[in-house]
C-alpha cells in the first residue's frame, strides 16, 4: 500500500478545514497537481485576507452545497468575490427541526444511526447534484467545494471525485478522517455549548465527528446496489473518468 499523506488545512482568518487536495497519489503513478482542488467549510464569511488568499489560486468558482437555510447575509462580500454556485445537497435534513429531537430525546447511537443513513442516502438521491460537481471537473475547473463544516457532503464529493482520479480507497478514507482534526477546536466549543444548555454532549458528538464507518457506509451501497465505483462514475453519474484525470493528474 502507498504511505498515506495527511494533507494540513489552509490556514485562515475564519474558513476551517480547507485543504488542498494536490500531490495524492493517482492512477498510473501520477498525482494530482497542487491549487486545483481544495474542498473546505463554509468560505462565506471570509475575512479580506482570506479573499485575497482565495484569489492566489485562481479560482474558477466555488460549488456551495449548502441549503438556502444554513446561508446568512453577511456572505454577501464573498458573493460579491467569487462565482460562487449553489447546488443544495440533503435540503433540511440537518435543521434545528431534525436535529433537536434528536438531541433532547436520542441517544449517540440514534444518532450514529442518523448518520449512516444519511450517507447511504447520498449516493441514491443526490446523483443530480455529484454528477453536476463531476462535470465541473470534466471541464477542468479549479474550485473550492464546500458544505457548512465540510466534512459530510463535502467529504462524500472527495470520495467521488478522488475515485475518479484514481485514488485508493485507503487514501480517500484517510482524508475523509482529516476533518476531525481541523474541525477539533470548532465542534469542542459546540459540545461545551450543548452542555451548558442541558443537551448531552455524548448525543452530539457523532453528528459533529466523522467515522470511517460513514463513508464505508455510502460506498458499500455504490459497491452493492450499483457495481463498484467505476460502474457508479461512469454508468449512473455519466462520468467521463479520463478527462477528469487528463484535467488534474500530473
Amino acid at each position: 500500500m502507498q504511505h498515506v499523506s495527511m494533507h494540513e488545512a489552509i490556514s485562515f482568518d475564519t474558513i476551517q478545514n480547507t485543504r488542498d487536495l494536490g500531490a495524492y497519489q493517482a492512477a498510473d503513478g501520477r498525482r494530482i497537481q497542487a491549487r486545483r482542488l481544495l474542498r473546505g467549510a463554509n468560505p462565506g464569511l471570509a475575512s479580506a485576507a482570506d479573499i485575497a488568499k482565495l484569489n492566489s489560486y485562481q479560482l474558477d468558482l466555488v460549488v456551495d452545497f449548502r441549503s438556502e437555510a444554513e446561508k446568512q447575509a453577511a456572505e454577501a462580500p464573498f458573493a460579491a468575490a467569487f462565482a460562487w454556485i449553489a447546488d443544495p445537497v440533503m435540503v433540511g435534513n440537518l435543521s434545528q427541526e431534525t436535529l433537536l429531537p434528536l438531541l433532547r430525546n436520542g441517544s449517540a447511537e440514534h444518532s450514529r444511526q442518523f448518520m449512516l443513513d444519511f450517507y447511504r442516502a447520498f449516493p441514491v438521491n443526490y446523483q443530480a447534484q455529484f454528477g453536476r460537481f463531476l462535470r465541473l471537473a470534466e471541464q477542468g475547473k479549479t474550485m473550492l467545494y464546500h458544505c457548512t463544516a465540510g466534512k459530510d457532503r463535502t467529504g462524500f464529493a472527495s470520495a467521488l471525485l478522488l475515485s475518479a482520479l484514481g485514488v485508493e480507497r485507503a487514501t480517500i478514507v484517510a482524508d475523509y478522517l482529516e476533518s476531525n482534526r481541523h474541525n477539533a477546536s470548532a465542534s469542542a466549543k459546540v459540545l461545551a455549548q450543548l452542555f451548558k444548555a442541558d443537551l448531552a454532549p455524548e448525543i452530539m458528538r457523532p453528528l459533529l465527528n466523522v467515522e470511517a464507518a460513514y463513508l464505508e457506509a455510502a460506498l458499500t451501497v455504490i459497491d452493492e446496489q450499483y457495481g463498484g465505483m467505476a460502474h457508479y462514475l461512469r454508468q449512473v453519474l455519466d462520468v467521463d473518468v479520463e478527462r477528469i484525470r487528463r484535467n488534474y493528474l500530473v
